[in-house]
C-alpha cells in the first residue's frame, strides 16, 4: 500500500487510538469507547481473535510521517458475534475524506479474498455516514438490509473468484 503500513496493535498504541476511538465525535456513527481501559481491552481481546483465527484489526499509520492514523482490518467480532467476518475502519478525523478507508479496505479485501480465501466478507454502515457507504460500494460491497436493532445497514462482498466465476 503505497500510503499506509498496516501493523499489528500493541499495548504503546492504544493512547493514541483511544484519542479518537473513544471520542464521541469522531465515533459518532458507531460505537466510542468510554475510557483507556474499555479501548485496551477492546485492542487485546481482537488481538487474542488474531491468534486463533488469523486476522483482526491492524493499527493503521501513515507512511508519510509515522503517524497513528487509524484502527481496522478484517474481523469476526468478539462483541458482537454471529455476523460472519466483517471489515471496518475507523480514523482520525484529521485522516478523513483523504482516501485512506478506500485503500486499507482494498488491502483487506485482497487478504481476504487471496490469502485467507473467505467466500464473503460484511460490514456496516450507518446510514447518515455516506462517505463509509462509498467506500464500501466502491470495494464492491452490496447492501444486504437495513438492521434496524443495530441503525445500520448490512452489506456484503462476495471473493471476487468466486464472484467472477458464477
Amino acid at each position: 500500500m503505497p500510503r499506509l503500513i498496516l501493523c499489528r496493535p500493541c499495548l504503546a498504541d492504544v493512547p493514541t487510538l483511544f484519542g479518537f476511538l473513544g471520542d464521541a465525535q469522531a465515533m459518532q456513527h458507531t460505537h466510542a469507547d468510554a475510557s483507556l481501559r474499555q479501548c485496551r481491552r477492546r485492542v487485546a481481546v481482537h488481538e487474542w481473535h488474531r491468534r486463533r483465527d488469523g486476522y483482526a484489526p491492524w493499527t493503521i499509520v501513515a507512511r508519510s510521517d509515522a503517524r497513528i492514523i487509524g484502527w481496522g482490518g478484517l474481523y469476526d467480532d468478539p462483541f458482537d458475534p454471529g455476523w460472519g467476518v466483517e471489515v471496518a475502519y475507523f480514523f482520525h478525523p484529521l485522516a478523513w475524506g483523504q482516501g485512506y478507508a478506500s485503500e486499507m479496505v482494498a488491502a483487506c479485501m485482497s487478504v481476504a479474498d487471496h490469502a485467507l480465501r473467505l467466500p464473503e466478507v460484511r460490514a456496516f454502515a450507518h446510514p447518515a455516514n455516506v462517505g463509509s457507504r462509498r467506500v464500501l460500494e466502491k470495494a464492491g460491497f452490496e447492501v444486504v438490509r437495513f438492521v434496524p436493532e443495530m441503525d445500520r445497514f448490512l452489506y456484503r462482498r462476495h471473493r471476487q473468484e468466486l464472484k467472477a466465476a458464477a
